[in-house]
């Protein structure tokens, strides 16, 4: 094996797969009891994966030797039986994930799985997370509403700093001693300039 190398990976069943893209060996893998991985995403030196059962395990990358953290989604486990969790695991940037489910948007830290954010579906919207697409450093969502038939009402944009809004003043998800990210050397709104 390769020291330094980070496995691909990927679920198979039951089981989350890390292996050698030389070789295609397997390196590692993962299960939980009466489980099964939706997705699995790389991200820093962890394999992040979401279960069937809304559980969402960050589990180190390169020899898979322990899950670093866990967070649960509360109520997805519905939704995630009838929609595979196509969408859900999106990263937003380095060092943040977000988990995209219709009811919420919900960021974490993918250091240490500190919950940085949330951001509800708007009244009568839900979240439609395999309709989302990447420009840059944004995330653009599409929250579909039953009562309106204005296009820009739909669509959301997030990056690891929350909601992009105008004159936004958002939390400060460095860990303690870290400065701001190359990607957001200021805090202002990243998707158009201010007025």
């Amino acid at each position: 094996m390769e020291h330094g190398s980070r496995p691909s990976l990927r679920t198979t069943g039951t089981t989350v797969e890390a292996y050698d893209e030389g070789t295609g060996r397997p390196r590692w893998t993962y299960t939980r009891e009466d489980r099964r991985p939706l997705a699995v995403v790389p991200a820093r030196g962890d394999a992040i994966a979401l279960w069937d059962d809304g559980l969402v395990t960050a589990t180190v990358r390169g020899d898979g030797s322990a899950v670093r953290w866990h967070r649960a989604l509360p109520g997805a486990a519905p939704w995630l039986a009838a929609h595979r969790g196509n969408g859900v695991l999106r990263t937003l940037g380095a060092r943040m994930l977000a988990v995209v489910t219709p009811q919420r948007i919900a960021a974490y830290r993918i250091a240490d799985g500190d919950l940085r954010w949330v951001l509800p579906a708007r009244p009568g919207c839900a979240f439609a997370p395999a309709r989302a697409v990447r420009d840059r450093t944004a995330l653009l969502i599409a929250q579909p509403c039953a009562a309106t038939d204005i296009w820009t009402d739909e669509i959301v944009a997030v990056d690891d700093l929350g909601r992009i809004t105008p004159d936004r003043t958002p939390l400060g998800n460095e860990r303690r001693g870290e400065r701001h990210s190359v990607e957001h050397p200021h805090t202002e709104k990243v998707v158009a300039r201010p007025r």
